[in-house]
């Protein structure tokens, strides 16, 4: 039994043909217009901490990515909840909980750059050409090229 993989459709045609992607488009489309709604209610210095996960029935639960942002939203949870009732959406909502989740992805580490003066890099190349092991010296002559180049 060979494996034919599908011919390759236009989105749009793939959107109509298939129910259940089009049932996760729409939810996606319903939950970001909610999280719109929601940043209306934020403070601007929350909104980029503050993510809505779900709306089940009478409670709205937000994911927030630290700690500290929890304990901030949590002293202004009486006046969030009395605003969001306002907003049609989110009359039915009675509690709101909170759900600490740090961000997916790491913030990058800022790039380093290791510059010697070029006396350090011909003491490095020197003491690579000493040692016997290939992988050590491989590595001593790499970091002897971090010299910096008189300007």
């Amino acid at each position: 039994m060979s494996y034919r993989p599908k011919k390759a459709q236009k989105t749009a045609q793939l959107l109509q043909d298939n129910s259940s992607l089009q049932r996760l488009v729409q939810r996606a489309q319903n939950i970001d217009r909610l999280q719109q709604l929601l940043n209306q209610c934020l403070q601007p210095a929350g909104r980029e901490h503050c993510y809505l996960a779900t709306l089940q029935e009478t409670t709205l639960t937000l994911i927030v990515t630290d700690g500290h942002w929890a304990t901030r939203l949590r002293y202004q949870q009486k006046r969030l909840l009395q605003q969001l009732q306002q907003v049609p959406e989110f009359s039915q909502v009675l509690r709101i909980q909170f759900k600490v989740r740090p961000p997916m992805q790491p913030e990058k580490a800022p790039a380093r750059n290791i510059d010697f003066s070029e006396h350090t890099g011909q003491v490095i190349q020197a003491s690579a050409q000493a040692i016997s092991d290939p992988t050590l010296r491989e590595a001593m002559e790499r970091l002897a090229r971090h010299t910096k180049k008189p300007t």
